[in-house]
C-alpha cells in the first residue's frame, strides 16, 4: 500500500502507564518551548520519513530506536518503538555521557514489555 506524498508513514503514540500517565508528554512539558518544538518537528520527519538512519535515528537495541534531538540543555533522546505502523514514545531524557545510560534503556524496555503483556 502507497503512502499519499503528504500522509505520516507512522501514528505517534505516548507510552500510557496503567495509570494514565504519559510519561514522555510529561517529560516534553518539563523543557522550554522551543526545545520541545525542535523534538517536535524531529519525532515528526521520523513520523513521515520512516524508515530513517543517522544522524537523527539510531537503533540501541533489536526493537528500540532514538530520535536524537540537539536542544538548549544538550542531546535530548526519544526512545521508541514500532509495530505496524505506530511508533511508539516510550521515554525520553536529556543525554549527560556518549553512551546512552542502561538506566534509561531499563526504563524503555519496561515499557515495552508492559505494551506486548496487553
Amino acid at each position: 500500500m502507497d503512502q499519499a506524498p503528504n500522509e505520516p508513514i507512522l501514528t505517534v503514540v505516548f507510552y500510557k502507564t496503567d495509570g494514565g500517565n504519559e510519561p514522555v508528554r510529561e517529560w516534553l512539558k518539563g523543557l522550554k518551548r522551543e526545545d520541545r518544538k525542535t523534538i517536535g518537528e524531529d519525532i515528526k520527519t521520523v513520523q513521515f520519513g520512516w524508515p530513517l538512519g543517522m544522524p537523527l535515528i539510531r537503533k540501541v537495541e533489536p526493537g528500540v530506536w532514538e530520535v536524537r534531538s540537539s536542544i538548549s540543555q544538550g542531546i535530548a533522546r526519544v526512545l521508541f518503538t514500532v509495530e505496524g505502523h505506530t511508533m511508539m514514545l516510550l521515554h525520553g531524557f536529556i543525554k549527560k555521557s556518549q553512551k546512552t545510560p542502561r538506566t534509561e534503556l531499563r526504563t524503555a524496555h519496561q515499557r515495552l514489555a508492559d505494551l506486548r503483556k496487553e
